[in-house]
């Protein structure tokens, strides 16, 4: 899919508060699309998924502090799919993180991941120290470090919100997922859990991301071979630049505690657990997540 393409200078574009659409040129020719938004020092932000960087927005009114820079990984979103499907794997896509450092002539810019986006973000730190100013791993997925959560704790996590309508039969589905019993239909009855109020806004953006979904680019991106925990475990220890985890009080895809335990990875991470937010922080309570989030980055 074609993108229009960004001015040859290697700087990052001024652009209004609403979101405007660049490309540039991947080491293979990709064609890849990031969205730039904000005012301030810029922070390139990683996709969970993998899927386009949309589901974002501005991260809850993040764009008012700094200038956010939204990468659509390769074969999402306005990104263009590759001929080589194999090279949407998570470790390789490190290289295209670089190649838009590069591409914006950022030193050392910060960097924000999302969910499963903070299994390339940490690659990448590990690969490039050097080239990473602040880290904030927002809910991550932990497959990059070989953390496992326990179904019990995903469940207990799940419990706090049994007092919703919606609970008795989202839990069950839980239940057999945990159980490994989970099919389509559960995995569809569990979205609630990812926010902390299952209201018209966050059915919506569920909706959205749903449609956004590419089976063969996922099944890529976690690929054999896309991760080496014992080996980014290690590295992660001798990582020196600041790291923020924050974790939603009431997520059982990221239980706070497991969060605790990847920013225990690190020589010194602090960590926000956010009361009463799920999967989607900056959703939840916008105002709450900025602060925590430009504070930190600050």
């Amino acid at each position: 899919m074609a993108v229009p393409s960004v001015p040859s200078v290697p700087s990052v574009p001024s652009v209004p508060s609403e979101f405007s659409e660049f490309s540039f040129s991947a080491y293979d020719g990709t064609r890849l699309a990031y969205h730039v938004a904000g005012d301030g020092d810029p922070v390139i932000c990683l996709p969970g998924g993998p899927t386009d960087s949309a589901y974002l927005g501005d991260l809850g009114g993040l764009s008012a502090h700094r200038r956010l820079i939204r990468l659509d990984l390769r074969g999402t979103g306005r990104s263009q799919v590759p001929e080589d499907l194999a090279s949407c794997r998570c470790d390789r896509l490190v290289e295209d993180v670089e190649a838009l450092r590069e591409h914006l002539g950022l030193e050392r810019p910060d960097l924000l991941a999302h969910c499963a986006g903070a299994n390339l973000a940490v690659q990448y730190a590990v690969r490039r120290p050097e080239r990473v100013r602040r880290l904030v791993l927002v809910t991550p997925s932990v497959r990059a470090v070989g953390i496992p959560i326990a179904g019990d704790l995903r469940l207990a996590t799940a419990r706090l919100r049994r007092d919703e309508p919606w609970f008795p039969a989202a839990f069950a589905a839980l239940e057999a997922i945990a159980a490994g019993r989970g099919g389509e239909d559960q995995w569809r009855a569990v979205a609630p859990f990812s926010y902390g109020r299952w209201d018209e806004p966050a059915r919506a953006h569920h909706a959205a991301a749903e449609e956004r979904v590419d089976q063969e680019v996922m099944a890529a991106f976690g690929a054999g071979g896309a991760f080496d925990p014992d080996a980014t475990r290690a590295a992660l220890g001798r990582f020196a630049p600041p790291v923020l985890l924050l974790a939603g009080e009431v997520d059982p895809g990221a239980p706070p505690r497991t969060v605790a335990e990847f920013a225990g990875l690190f020589p010194a991470a602090g960590l926000v657990v956010q009361p009463r937010a799920g999967h989607h922080p900056w959703l939840d309570d916008g105002e709450r997540f900025v602060t925590a989030v430009a504070g930190f980055l600050a």
